[in-house]
């Protein structure tokens, strides 16, 4: 069995191809049932967040497994394995390990150390374990990468004044406010006219920020208007407008500043709505959905800026120097727990040989001990078959221990192997089923 991740991220693959490969919570059962009936996935789980997908694994042959998540992803995306292949990345064991707990973390993240990714991996755990996805191996690994991420987040301080990608849009708007007006730096949004569209998680964080940025006002929009007016009753030190989306149109031609954040599968703006309306100023949309809510092709239209995630990276950076140190101490933790975790996979490759030791063992000793029962004739007491029993077994965990102990306890995994295969050979263990190992 091998530990394998296929995956893509704002690091290696550009939203219009990682919006591609977005897989909603609400088709997530389909996708893991899809992966688990591939005879090479005997685990799986998976991670989709607007800057990355990954589908972490346990699969029976490494190439043979890692191929058939290859294949699944070209049939969800619609994209041909040779023109996905560039985007991905595949990790193997102890280094899919490893990229997990980075993940957990934070460190791998576009804001370094932002604290919502760590839900998100939560998320991914407890779909698995509700659909079914998932066994002993990926469970205790996605219990250890959280348990992980929380422990670096209370013992550093990578976590403290981190930005999330909310906080990052906020602050590329108000960047590009500045830079309009000859300015090299943040500018207050408090003579900005700002709508949100969308009521969920991250809207509920653009409208921290901005509140914190000097926004004087803020239009919410959603489907649901009563859902928007219960995100706005959280702030009631903002003037928040909910309004439904019928109403956009009318945002569009009247806001200087649109926020897009919402789980449409297709654009809600593009150019030939801009295009229609009688639009009073210059307007500047930030869309930070995956898949994007906001076309590409506004991006000809004159009076208009559009910006999406990719973009944030340019804000991102400004702050990332300063937090490098952190995140090298938080690599020590990391390091620490990885480590665990694969001692912990590392003694499961004992097992088969310890229970067949222990098998061959307790079959000599049953074997010998029924021979001396039979010699001993009918005169010997019930009583004292059981104390020669108990004896004969006490000897059998005594002679187990020293071995059972040295083949489980923490060691380099060629040592282990070396072991192992010294101890099937002085007692002839016959490997009876090839996948026990």
């Amino acid at each position: 069995m091998h530990i394998a991740v296929v995956g893509l991220s704002h690091r290696t693959a550009p939203v219009e191809v990682r919006e591609k490969l977005s897989i909603p919570e609400q088709t997530m059962e389909e996708s893991l049932q899809n992966l688990r009936g591939h005879d090479q996935v005997l685990e799986a789980s998976i991670l989709s967040t607007c800057n990355r997908l990954e589908i972490y694994t346990l699969v029976r042959n490494p190439e043979l497994g890692i191929s058939a998540v290859r294949e699944f992803l070209s049939g969800h995306s619609g994209l041909d394995t040779g023109d996905l292949k560039p985007h991905l990345f595949t990790f193997h064991h102890e280094d899919a390990v490893g990229h997990l707990m980075r993940v957990a973390a934070g460190l791998d993240s576009l804001v370094l150390g932002e604290g919502q990714i760590l839900s998100q991996v939560k998320k991914m755990m407890r779909l698995g374990q509700e659909h079914k996805s998932l066994g002993p191996i990926l469970n205790r690994l996605l219990t250890q990468a959280v348990s992980t991420g929380k422990r670096v987040r209370s013992e550093t301080n990578l976590g403290t004044g981190a930005v999330s990608i909310s906080s990052a849009a906020v602050e590329l708007a108000q960047l590009k406010l500045g830079q309009s007006r000859g300015l090299d730096d943040l500018v207050t949004l408090e003579e900005e006219q700002v709508a949100v569209v969308g009521a969920g998680r991250m809207s509920r964080l653009l409208l921290q920020h901005l509140k914190a940025k000097g926004a004087s006002g803020v239009v919410v929009l959603n489907r649901t208007v009563s859902r928007a007016e219960a995100l706005a009753a959280d702030f009631p030190d903002l003037p928040v407008q909910c309004r439904p989306l019928e109403d956009l149109d009318h945002c569009l031609s009247t806001c200087s500043l649109v926020f897009t954040s919402t789980a449409a599968d297709d654009p809600i703006i593009d150019g030939s709505r801009l295009e229609q309306l009688n639009r009073r100023s210059s307007l500047r949309l930030v869309d930070i959905g995956v898949p994007r809510n906001i076309h590409a092709d506004v991006k000809g239209i004159t009076g208009v800026e559009a910006y999406d995630v990719d973009d944030l990276k340019e804000v991102v950076e400004r702050n990332q120097e300063a937090r490098q140190q952190v995140a090298r101490e938080a690599q020590g933790l990391l390091d620490e727990e990885a480590r665990l975790f694969l001692e912990w996979w590392d003694s499961l490759e004992a097992v088969p040989t310890i229970n067949r030791l222990r098998s061959s063992l307790e079959s000599i000793r049953s074997e010998e001990l029924q021979k001396a029962l039979s010699r001993m004739g009918p005169d010997f007491s019930a009583r004292e078959r059981k104390v020669v029993e108990a004896l004969s077994k006490g000897i059998i965990n005594k002679i187990l221990h020293t071995p059972v102990t040295s083949l489980r306890a923490p060691q380099q995994r060629s040592e282990r192997q070396n072991a192992l295969i010294v101890v099937e050979r002085l007692f002839d263990l016959v490997q009876d089923d090839e996948q026990e190992r």
